[in-house]
C-alpha cells in the first residue's frame, strides 16, 4: 500500500456502498471501526441525497477488541433486520475490520436472519471500489438471479440496462437517457440494476432476452455470469459519442433480432445531437488541432479518446486511466497516437505528465481539475470520482445523442472562456478599458505605464507606407481585432524608424506585442 493524500478511488466496501444505496430494500451491515462511517457523507454531501445510505456501521471500538467483537457484529445484523425489514442483506467487513477475521458471511449465516444473506470478500488491501462495486452486483446477481428459464417469443425484445450505481459520474441521466433510447428501437427495459432495483427484481433477470452493459467496470462480471448461466447475451459498445451510439443502436437491434436499417419511429422525439455540426461549423474550426489530455475511469476515457479523436478532431497528447483492471484496452488506444498510456493511481504522476505534455485542454476527475487550475488550463471533468458540482440538478446525461450534446458544451465551453481570456488580454492597452469611451462609464483602472509610454517617445511624424502584400495579410485579420492589429504593427515600425511596412514587419510586429 502507498500512503497518498488523496485517492481516486476509495476501499471497496465504498463500492458495495454505492450499490447497496443505488437499490431498494438492500441492506448493508459493514462490520467496521468508529471511524469507517465517515463513507455516510459522499452520499448526503456530494450526491445530495435526501437519505442516508442503507448501512448498519457495527462501529467497534479500542476497548472492544479485548472482548468477542463476532457478538458486536451479530447483534447489529439482528438489529439492522428488525428495524428496516430489508427484503435482502448484504454483510463484509472493512479494511480495517478484515483485521480481526470475524467473518461476518458466517456470523450472519448462524443468527438465521429470515431474509437472503449475501456475504462479499472485499479483499480491502488489494482491490479498490470500483472493483468492489462489481463483486457486490456480481454476488447478488449469482445469488438471486435463479436458474435458467425459457424465454416465450416477444413483438418486442427484453433487455436489461445493468451498471448504474449511486454516487456514478451521471449515471443517473444516462439511464434515463438509455431507456428513452431502447424504447424508441422496439426495445422494452425488463430490470435496471442496481440503481433503481429491489432484490425481487433481480430474479426477473433471466427474464430478459439480452443485456446492456452500461459501465463495464461494475457489470462486466455479472453480465458474463449471465451470459454463461442463462444465456444471455450483452452489448460491448458504451454509447457515448454519437459515433458509439449508432454502433450501439446497431448493436442493439443485432442482439433484439430488430430489422437493420429500420428508421427510429417519429414519436420517439430523441434529439439529434449538434455535435457533428457544431464541430465542423465555422465558428468552432479554431478547436481543430487542440492538444488534449485524458485521465479517468476507463470508460469515460476510452469514449473521450474516440470523440477527441473522429468527432471533433482533437489531437490527444496524452491518455491514461486508474482502472488498472482495464488497462490493455487503454494501451490500445494510446497506440493510435504514438503515445504510451498512464496506468496510475497516483495523482503525483499524473500532474507530472499533464505538465510535460503541454495540453491546451484536459479532459479528467476532480483531481484534473485542480491540478489543471495550478496550472492554468482549461479542464472538464469526464469521469468520478467528482465533487458536488458534478451531480448537477439538470438533466445532463453523457450517453446517447442529448449526452454527445452536453459533452460538446461542457469541453467546448472552458476553451471559449480560454479564448475569452485571450481576447481580454489583446485588448487590455485600449482605451476604453482605461478611459470613458466605455459604456459603462468612467473607468478607474490604472493605465499601464510602459506602453503608453513607450508609444508616446515613438516618433509621431514618420508617414508610413503598407506594402501590397501586407495590406493583403492585414485584411485575413477578422475585423474586430484588425484595427488593434494595424495600430501595434504600425507603432512597432515607429519605435524602429521604419517607414515601410512589410509582411515581415506585421508578424515581427505579432509576435513583439504576442509576448
Amino acid at each position: 500500500m502507498q500512503l497518498t493524500l488523496w485517492t481516486y478511488e476509495g476501499p471497496p466496501h465504498i463500492g458495495a456502498m454505492r450499490v447497496a444505496t443505488g437499490m431498494n430494500g438492500l441492506h448493508f451491515v459493514l462490520h467496521a471501526p468508529q471511524g469507517d462511517s465517515y463513507a455516510d457523507l459522499l452520499f448526503t454531501m456530494i450526491e445530495r441525497r435526501a437519505a442516508r445510505p442503507p448501512v448498519t456501521y457495527t462501529t467497534f471500538q479500542a476497548r472492544d477488541l479485548g472482548t468477542d467483537t463476532s457478538e458486536v457484529f451479530k447483534t447489529a445484523a439482528r438489529d439492522a433486520f428488525e428495524r428496516f425489514k430489508p427484503r435482502a442483506m448484504i454483510v463484509a467487513a472493512s479494511c480495517t475490520a478484515e483485521l480481526l477475521q470475524d467473518d461476518p458471511g458466517g456470523l450472519a449465516r448462524a443468527i438465521g436472519l429470515p431474509c437472503p444473506v449475501i456475504p462479499l470478500e472485499l479483499s480491502a488491501y488489494s482491490k479498490k471500489e470500483n472493483w468492489g462495486a462489481a463483486e457486490t452486483l456480481y454476488r447478488l446477481v449469482r445469488t438471486l438471479s435463479g436458474q435458467k428459464r425459457e424465454r416465450p417469443a416477444r413483438e418486442r425484445p427484453l433487455a436489461n440496462l445493468l451498471g448504474s450505481t449511486a454516487l456514478g459520474f451521471r449515471h443517473r441521466d444516462d439511464l434515463l437517457e438509455i431507456t428513452k433510447l431502447l424504447g424508441a428501437l422496439g426495445v422494452d427495459v425488463n430490470v435496471t440494476a442496481p440503481m433503481g432495483a429491489t432484490p425481487d427484481d433481480l430474479t426477473r433477470l433471466g427474464d430478459a432476452d439480452f443485456n446492456v452493459v452500461l459501465y463495464p467496470e461494475i457489470a462486466l462480471p455479472a453480465v458474463q455470469y449471465l451470459e454463461k448461466a442463462h444465456g444471455q447475451p450483452y452489448t460491448k459498445t458504451v454509447p457515448i459519442g454519437v459515433g458509439a451510439t449508432r454502433d450501439f443502436i446497431a448493436e442493439v437491434r443485432k442482439l433484439g433480432n430488430l430489422a437493420a436499417d429500420a428508421p427510429l419511429p417519429e414519436e420517439s422525439n430523441l434529439p439529434e445531437s449538434n455535435l457533428p455540426w457544431w464541430s465542423h461549423s465555422v465558428d468552432s474550426t479554431y478547436l481543430t488541432g487542440k492538444r488534449v489530455f485524458i485521465f479517468g475511469d476507463a470508460t469515460h476515457v476510452l469514449a473521450a479518446e474516440r470523440i477527441a479523436r473522429e468527432e471533433i478532431a482533437f489531437d490527444v497528447v496524452g491518455i491514461g486511466t486508474y482502472s488498472r483492471e482495464f488497462a490493455r484496452e487503454v494501451r490500445e488506444r494510446a497506440k493510435l497516437h504514438d503515445l504510451e498510456a498512464l496506468i496510475t493511481d497516483d495523482y503525483l504522476d499524473v500532474e507530472a505528465a499533464i505538465a510535460s505534455a503541454h495540453p491546451d485542454l484536459v479532459l479528467g476527475t476532480q483531481m484534473e481539475r485542480h491540478i489543471a487550475k495550478r496550472l492554468r488550463l482549461p479542464c472538464a471533468v469526464i469521469s468520478a470520482p467528482t465533487h458536488v458540482q458534478d451531480f448537477p440538478a439538470r438533466y445532463a446525461p453523457q450517453m446517447g445523442f442529448e449526452g454527445a450534446n452536453v459533452i460538446f458544451d461542457s469541453w467546448v465551453h472552458p476553451l471559449m472562456m480560454g479564448l475569452e481570456e485571450h481576447l481580454l488580454g489583446m485588448f487590455r492597452e485600449d482605451s476604453e478599458f482605461h478611459e470613458s469611451a466605455s459604456h459603462l462609464g468612467a473607468s478607474t483602472a490604472s493605465q499601464p505605464a510602459a506602453p503608453v509610454a513607450a508609444a508616446a517617445a515613438a516618433p509621431a511624424s514618420l508617414d508610413l507606407q503598407w506594402s501590397e502584400d501586407a495590406t493583403k495579410e492585414l485584411k485575413k485579420i477578422p475585423f474586430f481585432v484588425r484595427g488593434k492589429a494595424r495600430g501595434n504593427t504600425e507603432r512597432y515600425a515607429r519605435e524602429r524608424g521604419l517607414t515601410t511596412i512589410s509582411v515581415g514587419t506585421l508578424y515581427d510586429a505579432k509576435a513583439h506585442y504576442g509576448r
